[in-house]
């Protein structure tokens, strides 16, 4: 690309070359185009720049192209083709001219092809200088390019240039970039005079990229300055390695110092804020961009939208989201991601139906925030709908979170065949997490064999993971089969692992306050054991009776009702309702899934006391409010009807074996068939009775459309060559005064959690 050139360095005229302007001149310094630019121009002014060099008959002129080359590599963003045009006219490129190039190439795309251009100056003899390596390392740092970059090194060497203190920050941040920490180190130790902030701030980075906190700790208290760079590289650097308070007491300390911070900073603590579900720290935040008047970029619009969502305002999130000036695709992912844990899925696939409408193209991350509101609401024709959609229109590859939320899905909606035939089908190896998922639902529908099939798989997976023997436990404890659980438990201790502890988080008067289960070391514990005491009185009065098939102890009825009214979230709530006033809204962050019996107590304590209590558990967010949840109570329903569907059918299936061929002649001809799901039963049922072709005739009702379960019955029963019509859900009663008999086949549940009967 750069080695074929008209004429070599050094058949220029003596004149020529013995003239230092020739290489430096400065043309910027008259009346030029080029004096006219502002510090950073844009593209579009460098090329307007350009076109008045043409017109005014200077583009021969090698300064004013090596000029036009250094505003270019000044810009914000350099089109590498149209730097590439400009400095293939140049005959004679001086080492001014080449050191821009080198530059605009390492901001490009294609940051190796510097190293080429390197070669090509040193073929002229030309002889570099400190803005040459300086540019040079930092184009071999974008591309990652540590074997050249070490090349470059040596050379700074030789030439001497290792006092300079640019390039020694760019030698620092190569190493640093390439996760060559010890040699950045070594770097920056060398000369302990020759550092500036830059030098400082770059050595902090590379600790910081390496995960080395404590080196970090050490670098910056040692800074003789800091600038905002250093703030922001410290306070990114603790949230990025998940220290996330350690994060946002730095912000606390920058602030109180009279820093201004920038976008970068803010978008951080922003996020930190939201995976610890502080929300008055992210409405501080949120306060301090207002002030500042800093502009709604994408970036800081995303990030409020995401703090409000995961910290369980969905409401100003979706409004801020709407408010957008601008939105990316990063915007509307954070969006739909919001409505799917917050259980609001038909709004999150409406929005994905407006994303689509708009033109933008979904991503993995977009489809995962769909299926994850379709299995948080139990959509379950729509989840397959999108799972097909993302490889048969889109031609997104399949990852293992997508399988992770169809597992959920369709075991969470009772249909746990299915949910093992989807794993059992991958190509990929199944993640233990898929597993896992599929653990959960084997507790909550009570498939003991099923359960504990798969969770010996897990532990022999990964015996040290605690999650996995809990799982198993729950699934024994459940079905009351004391002595398994007694054996995982040993199991677990022979193994050295134990249960992770349960912990909940509530952000009160400026402070977070952390329970765990049985807590008391809290300076307020006498109070909140008190007031623990008034709402298990209060609740019990209105109706509250204890679950507690949740613990894990074969002990008495009302051992385990302490134990369970001592969980972390009930203290957490107890201490919310002492430092709150009446009727305030109470937020609990938990790091475990909510158990049953919390979520029931808690229902109960949102009616009685007439608060809302919003609670996020790692899967999802529950809004209670007057003795209702957000959730409807979905995960827990389904298993209840699972059962009462599955004794249904052994109705049904008891019945058919009863009916003889006489018994048949007399079914009346109309009949009246109403489905909820499946309609497997159905279709049993009239095989069994071989219902005569001509004597009946079917009427199918739609009760849920979108669904489509009745179309679908009634098209099997036309193919079957029996008279079906398909009629309303309101023409149902009409038709019911004509029928002789009704079918009902439920063998699923609607999303709403309850179950519609005609």
């Amino acid at each position: 690309m750069f080695a074929k050139r008209p004429k070599p360095l050094l058949s220029l005229p003596k004149q020529q070359l013995s003239n230092p302007h020739f290489f430096f001149s400065t043309p910027t310094t008259l009346h030029t185009p080029l004096s006219s630019l502002p510090p950073r121009p844009s593209i579009n002014q460098t090329k307007q720049a350009h076109a008045q060099i043409i017109v005014s008959g200077l583009a021969a002129n090698a300064s004013f192209t090596g000029h036009l080359l250094a505003s270019l590599a000044l810009s914000p963003s350099t089109p590498f083709a149209y730097s590439l045009s400009i400095y293939q006219t140049i005959q004679y490129p001086s080492l001014f001219a080449s050191n821009n190039m080198i530059r605009c190439l390492a901001k490009s795309e294609s940051p190796r092809e510097s190293v080429v251009l390197y070669s090509c100056i040193l073929g002229r003899n030309l002889i570099p200088n400190n803005h040459t390596y300086t540019f040079l390392l930092q184009a071999c740092s974008k591309a990652l390019a540590i074997y050249e970059g070490t090349q470059v090194h040596t050379h700074v060497v030789k030439l001497g240039f290792c006092e300079d203190v640019f390039v020694r920050n760019a030698l620092i941040h190569l190493y640093s970039a390439c996760c060559w920490v010890e040699c950045s180190k070594r770097v920056f130790e060398e000369n302990g005079h020759c550092r500036d902030v830059v030098t400082w701030n770059s050595m902090l980075a590379g600790f910081l990229r390496d995960g080395r906190i404590g080196d970090a700790e050490k670098v910056f208290d040692e800074m003789p300055e800091r600038d905002v760079i250093s703030w922001s590289t410290m306070i990114m650097g603790y949230v990025q390695n998940g220290q996330l308070e350690e994060g946002l007491e730095c912000f606390k300390e920058m602030r109180e110092k009279g820093l201004r911070p920038n976008e970068a900073i803010l978008v951080t603590v922003l996020s930190a804020s939201a995976q610890m579900g502080l929300l008055e720290n992210g409405r501080l935040v949120h306060s301090i961009v207002d002030s500042l008047n800093f502009p709604m970029t994408v970036s800081l619009g995303t990030a409020l939208v995401d703090m409000y969502a995961k910290c369980g305002f969905i409401e100003q999130s979706k409004l801020l989201f709407h408010n957008m000036p601008r939105r990316d695709i990063s915007s509307w992912n954070a969006m739909i991601c919001g409505l799917a844990s917050h259980g609001l899925g038909k709004e999150a696939i409406a929005l994905f139906e407006r994303f689509i409408n708009e033109g933008f193209h979904p991503v993995s991350v977009t489809f995962i925030g769909v299926l994850n509101a379709c299995s948080r609401a139990g959509l379950v024709s729509e989840g397959r709908h999108y799972f097909k959609l993302m490889t048969e229109k889109y031609d997104i590859e399949l990852e293992m979170e997508h399988y992770g939320c169809m597992v959920d899905l369709l075991s969470r909606a009772g249909f746990v065949d299915e949910a093992v035939e989807l794993i059992e089908k991958m190509q990929a190896l199944p993640d233990p997490v898929l597993w896992a998922t599929l653990l959960g639902a084997c507790k909550i529908h009570g498939s003991v064999e099923l359960g504990e099939n798969i969770g010996n798989k897990l532990i022999q997976l990964d015996p040290t993971y605690d999650g996995h023997y809990v799982q198993l436990a729950s699934i024994y404890a459940k079905a009351r089969k004391w002595e398994d659980v007694v054996r995982v438990r040993r199991l677990m201790v022979e193994q050295n692992t134990n249960k992770v502890a349960g912990w909940s988080l509530i952000e009160a008067q400026g402070r977070v306050h952390q329970f765990v289960a049985g807590y008391r070391e809290h300076e307020r514990s006498l109070e909140i054991y008190k007031m623990l005491e008034t709402i298990g009185t209060r609740i019990a009065e209105a109706g509250y009776s204890p679950k507690i098939s949740s613990v894990l102890h074969d002990i008495g009825e009302e051992e385990k009702e302490n134990v369970v009214k001592e969980h972390s979230e009930r203290l957490a709530i107890a201490y919310g309702m002492l430092v709150t006033k009446v009727g305030d809204c109470i937020r609990i962050v938990k790091n475990l899934r909510v158990c049953e019996d919390c979520h029931e107590a808690s229902k109960m304590i949102s009616k009685v006391f007439e608060r809302e209590i919003i609670v996020r558990d790692y899967s999802r967010f529950h809004h209670f409010k007057e003795g209702k949840c957000s959730c409807l109570d979905y995960w827990k329903l389904k298993h209840d009807v699972t059962l009462e569907v599955n004794e249904l059918i052994h109705d049904i299936a008891t019945c058919l074996e009863e009916i003889t061929e006489q018994e048949v002649e007399h079914i009346h001809q109309i009949e009246v068939i109403l489905t909820l799901g499946s309609s497997r039963t159905v279709l049993e049922f009239l095989c069994v009775t071989k219902v005569k072709k001509k004597s009946s005739r079917m009427f199918v009702a739609e009760g849920a459309p979108r669904y489509h379960q009745g179309h679908l019955l009634a098209k099997e029963l036309v193919t079957r060559g029996l008279r079906t019509t398909l009629i309303t859900e309101s023409a149902v009663f009409a038709m019911i005064s004509h029928a002789n008999m009704v079918i009902v086949a439920a063998l699923a549940v609607m999303a709403s959690g309850s179950i519609t009967a005609y």
